[in-house]
């Protein structure tokens, strides 16, 4: 499926996203997708689309933290989205590219 996007790959138009579309961008960016990277996905839609909120590492952390019943760590965040979960989970979700300069 052709859809726009951005030179970094990021979907211009948020609804054009769908799950086929994240598929085809986790294979790009080489992730065989699991239950919980669909999470983080849906979790970030959900703020950004709804809330109008871009979250954190924190705050991804925690929020999956609660759904997942353990502790997470930063070094599991990135072995789901070795890119930075924040701003991997913004372009697989076909949401705009952060405009944070990292941190907290």
């Amino acid at each position: 499926m052709s859809v726009e996007k951005t030179e970094n790959g990021y979907l211009v138009d948020a609804n054009d996203w769908t799950k086929e579309i994240a598929e085809e961008i986790f294979a790009e960016e080489d992730i065989v997708p699991t239950q919980e990277h669909w999470d983080v996905i849906e979790y970030m839609r959900e703020q950004v689309l709804d809330e109008g909120a871009e979250p954190n590492e924190r705050g991804i952390m925690k929020a999956m933290g609660k759904k997942w019943g353990k502790k997470l760590t930063s070094k599991y965040m990135y072995e789901l989205f070795p890119m930075m979960p924040s701003k991997q989970g913004l372009k697989i979700g076909g949401l705009p590219q952060s405009t944070r300069k990292g941190g907290y």
